[in-house]
């Protein structure tokens, strides 16, 4: 699975960086972005965020 940050939702509460076991997740300008070299698309973010910025895309 492909996941995305919405970043009109992520108010950089580095929820989901915390969570990512592959460190895939780092924080640009207050903002979660995704490196999708490192994200092994298991979805463990997705839940973490509280403002439901980071979704999955088929």
């Amino acid at each position: 699975m492909k996941v995305i940050v919405d970043q009109k939702k992520c108010r950089g509460s580095l929820e989901c960086i915390k969570t990512c076991p592959q460190k895939a997740i780092s924080l640009v300008n207050g903002r979660a972005v995704i490196d999708p070299a490192k994200c092994d698309g298991d979805g463990i973010c997705i839940p973490s965020c509280p403002n439901g910025a980071i979704q999955p895309v088929d």
